[in-house]
């Protein structure tokens, strides 16, 4: 079954200037038409976009390497989001407000407010299901499916460019001696 993943790619861009209409362009010959491009930070350039596909760990280092071989030599994958969210990005997504997700039992945040979106979509997965009897809660789960399995792709994935398991250069696998 292919599944529609929201995502967002943050690289590292090597030292000097660059013209942020030429970066715009990297990302839409990679074929990512559709995407909101960052680049406010002169060292970062942010791409928010949408993908399809069945894996999503698949579909975002697919876009990341599509979108990578565009860009300057020297670039670097740096993150890949969602990974920690805050309650109004949930609250966002879900289409309710911030103070209904504050009324569940959520999990402890891990810093400043910010929840890793894994242990999140544990919660939203068990609220999507009612008990015998109970309603189904008033949120927009179906829109928020995407970004959310695409928040635990993140995680694996900033995880390994973290270990040195994934080159962020190449985004390629590192070979383990």
């Amino acid at each position: 079954m292919t599944d529609r993943f929201e995502f967002e790619l943050v690289y590292a861009l090597p030292a000097g200037e660059h013209d942020a209409f030429e970066l715009s362009d990297a990302v839409f010959e990679a074929g990512y038409h559709d995407a909101i491009i960052g680049s406010g930070d002169p060292r970062l350039l942010a791409v928010e976009l949408e993908a399809i596909g069945e894996d999503p760990e698949a579909v975002i280092l697919a876009a990341a390497r599509a979108i990578l071989k565009n860009l300057p030599e020297g670039t670097k994958l740096r993150e890949v989001r969602p990974d920690l969210v805050s309650l109004a990005d949930v609250a966002q997504r879900l289409e309710v407000k911030r103070q209904s997700l504050q009324q569940r039992t959520m999990p402890p945040a891990v810093a400043s407010g910010l929840y890793r979106i894994s242990e999140v979509a544990d919660v939203i997965a068990a609220i999507a299901q009612p008990g015998l009897g109970g309603r189904r809660a008033r949120m927009n789960f179906e829109r928020a499916n995407g970004w959310l399995r695409a928040g635990k792709a993140a995680t694996a994935l900033n995880a390994k460019i973290a270990l040195h398991q994934l080159n962020a250069e190449s985004l390629e696998e590192e070979k383990r001696a």
